[in-house]
């Protein structure tokens, strides 16, 4: 009976002790998670040297110390450094291959070491790995343009650009530069980039107004990118335009227009009749929307396929309604235009003028409204051009009364043409 016994109890036995040898492997397992918990903020974020104490064989660790030791050997140009950071980086390569921050640490240590060549493959590598490894794309820019390849320098550069607003004004100084020392090969470069249209084509085309020579690189991708993909919008050549316009360069202004035939050039007069908006500003209407005035382009009431210029005005408040630069060469002109006074007396009330720029000589002053025509009426006028004027403002400005007295026109088919010397 005892051995029947014995016999029962031997399963169970067995069975506690595998019970047994299973807890303490649970534990054991724990206790080993427990530690990896514990362990993988200090490998990411404890000084190197200790991190490396903690996990010898960590590839992340190894590549922290490699980035540790290059970073003291730059401060101390230390060789030894270096060596140490070669020999950690390709430790860390070793146990995980791809690790594009291990792979920028060998490339700049070959750099260090006087292999460039060396260098320069790696680091492009870590670069086509990564397009956000700064660093790489940052080595790789300064290389490339020692070697004077500004395609590829300004290409890692656009890379650099797109991602780190705080380091646009270093880059586009770097372009702008380029364009201004090396014009003939640097700034068709640039151009390229731009055509590209890329998030800071805006910010990179405004920083170029801070000086002249901002300025003359704006005029100079101005006629390039004409003739490629990517011509500057109007709203671009708007703003370089009224730049070169505010800084006085009216000369600027007419070869930039000429080169770029924006807006062409017959008609004198952009959009006069006020259904073509293709030409950017300043030849081009810019309506006013000042206290007591409301001018508007909108279909005719008459005709309601040709808009035209409409201006509410109250008779008493000063504005300059609208305005377009002028290049008239010196010699004889008329002015011509169309008009349909709705109320009032806008014959008395609003004048076409034309003001030389810059200065403020004005060569023309006249109604800008048939007299008391409820219809659809042609009027005009003739003026001298005088030499010493280089371009022109043809404005319609009001001109106030001494109390409020409500005037409604109509304007449309406002031109310029020359008059033939024998026609005087």
């Amino acid at each position: 009976m005892r051995d029947q016994a014995d016999l029962s109890a031997a399963p169970a036995r067995k069975r506690g002790r595998v019970a047994e040898a299973a807890s303490w492997v649970l534990i054991a397992g724990g206790v080993l998670l427990g530690w990896q918990v514990v362990i993988q903020p200090l490998i990411q974020r404890a000084p190197a040297e200790i991190a490396l104490r903690l996990a010898p064989t960590s590839p992340l660790v190894l590549r922290r110390a490699a980035e540790s030791e290059l970073v003291a050997g730059q401060e101390g140009s230390n060789p030894v450094r270096f060596r140490q950071a070669a020999d950690l980086a390709r430790e860390a390569l070793a146990r995980s291959p791809f690790d594009v921050r291990a792979l920028r640490v060998v490339g700049l240590t070959e750099a260090k070491a006087g292999r460039e060549g060396v260098a320069d493959d790696i680091l492009t590598l870590a670069g086509n790995w990564s397009l956000r490894d700064d660093p790489s794309h940052a080595w790789l820019v300064e290389h490339r343009l020692k070697q004077g390849d500004y395609a590829s320098a300004f290409a890692h550069a656009d890379t650099l650009v797109r991602r780190r607003d705080d380091i646009q004004p270093r880059v586009f100084e770097l372009f702008t530069v380029a364009a201004t020392v090396d014009t003939a090969r640097a700034l068709p470069e640039v151009a390229v980039l731009l055509s590209a249209r890329p998030p800071w084509r805006q910010a990179y085309l405004e920083s170029l107004f801070a000086d002249a020579r901002g300025l003359q690189v704006a005029v100079n991708l101005a006629v390039l990118l004409q003739a490629g993909k990517a011509p500057l919008t109007n709203d671009e050549l708007r703003q370089l335009y009224y730049q070169l316009v505010e800084k006085g360069q009216l000369e600027a202004v007419r070869v930039v227009r000429t080169r770029l035939n924006r807006p062409p050039s017959p008609p004198l007069v952009s959009n006069g009749g006020f259904g073509d908006a293709s030409a950017p500003e300043p030849f081009q209407w810019r309506l006013a929307q000042d206290a007591g005035v409301i001018a508007e382009i909108v279909p005719d009431d008459v005709r309601p396929a040709d808009p035209a210029l409409r201006v509410d005005y109250d008779g008493y408040s000063a504005s300059r309604i609208t305005e377009q630069l002028l290049f008239l060469a010196p010699g004889r002109y008329r002015l011509s235009a169309e008009s349909r006074v709705e109320e009032g007396d806008p014959a008395a009330r609003l004048a076409l003028t034309l003001t030389c720029a810059p200065g403020d000589l004005g060569i023309l002053s006249a109604p800008a409204a048939a007299p008391g025509a409820q219809v659809w009426t042609p009027f005009s006028t003739t003026f001298s051009v005088p030499s010493t004027c280089t371009a022109q403002w043809l404005r319609l400005e009001t001109r106030s009364g001494d109390k409020r007295q409500r005037t409604a026109v109509w304007l449309d088919r406002v031109a310029i043409a020359p008059i033939a010397p024998e026609a005087n």
